[in-house]
């Protein structure tokens, strides 16, 4: 009996450390991440600021992760072009994008057959900063002060224009909460992109624009426009004699467009903690924070926890704004 069970006992012992064996084996066959390169999707066309910011993290990110990070440009339709292709991307690490206000918190009123969800679709993975609008005029502009401005509205409902690059991005949104705390109404122009906007503006054939600072400073220092205001809660460091729009005569205003990393949902959490990691340390370092301030970004580096619960918050405040001017999704 004793040696009929110990072929039977060795065998069992063999089989069990073959088994306890074979996961850690195999895991150390898996090939660490990242093996190959990682796409930067930017929903937006070159030039840009997202486009501009996509590039200097991936820059950075690229020596830190030792693989190339590649910047791939998918614009169209208030970039949800290009969201819909990450949406869509395997979550496997290897696709992140840059998400803005537009396309991760606005979007989705303006839209209905969106193709995305900007909450479930998507993990939040760094905050990289924050983009603040300026209330330009042409340089022979009438207006000198805000609240000359709300006093023309006040007096004469939509006889002022104020140019946008279309539904949902910082212009509009700068203009229409512009309109519901002074109880005023403006027509909005809309232009296939910010630049074409401050060409009319300059030539006169519309009032103003809420531009991004980085758009507008050429013609700002150039003279060729007036800044009656910012749109953050507080005076930019680069421009400080400019006051706010709260300070300016319009209480509460506070419009803030921002940039962030997303990376599809079901990326691997540890995948997700480690770019988050990175990108707020790129996102630290002195001469990118001077780069960033010089596209009009202010740096901010929130990691994942504390961006998703800022992205829950920015769909809540803008859905009011949105749905208390009675626009509805198309």
């Amino acid at each position: 009996m004793k040696i009929r069970l110990r072929p039977i006992l060795l065998t069992g012992l063999a089989l069990s450390i073959v088994i306890g064996v074979l996961p850690s084996s195999v895991q150390a066959q898996a090939p660490a991440w990242p093996s190959k390169p990682v796409r930067y999707v930017v929903p937006f066309a070159p030039g840009g600021v997202s486009d501009g910011v996509a590039r200097l993290i991936a820059q950075h990110l690229s020596e830190r992760l030792g693989q190339p990070v590649v910047v791939e440009n998918r614009a169209g339709v208030s970039g949800i072009v290009g969201t819909q292709v990450v949406a869509r991307s395997t979550a496997d690490g290897y696709t992140v994008m840059g998400g803005t206000i537009t396309t991760h918190a606005v979007n989705p009123f303006f839209t209905k057959s969106l193709g995305y969800d900007p909450v479930a679709d998507f993990v939040p993975v760094t905050l990289v900063g924050m983009v603040s609008n300026a209330l330009v005029v042409p340089a022979d502009s009438r207006f000198n002060s805000v609240e000359q401005v709300i006093a023309e509205l006040k007096s004469r409902p939509d006889s002022l224009t104020y140019g946008t690059a279309g539904a949902g991005t910082s212009q509009h949104l700068s203009g229409q909460l512009f309109q519901n705390i002074t109880q005023t109404r403006m027509r909005q122009i809309i232009y296939k992109g910010g630049s074409q906007a401050m060409v009319d503006l300059v030539g006169g054939q519309i009032d103003m624009v809420f531009e991004t600072l980085a758009a507008a400073r050429p013609m700002i220092d150039a003279n060729r426009v007036k800044v009656l205001g910012v749109t953050s809660s507080q005076r930019l460091g680069s421009m400080p004699g400019v006051p706010t729009l709260a300070e300016a005569g319009v209480p509460r205003f506070e419009m803030q467009s921002w940039q962030g990393v997303f990376a599809p949902a079901g990326t691997p959490r540890p995948i997700v903690d480690r770019i988050s990691r990175e990108v707020a340390a790129i996102v630290a370092l002195p001469a990118v924070r001077d780069k960033l301030r010089n596209m009009g970004v202010e740096p901010d580096g929130r990691q994942a926890e504390a961006f998703a619960a800022f992205q829950r918050a920015e769909i809540t405040k803008w859905g009011k704004v949105i749905q208390d001017a009675g626009i509805q999704a198309e």
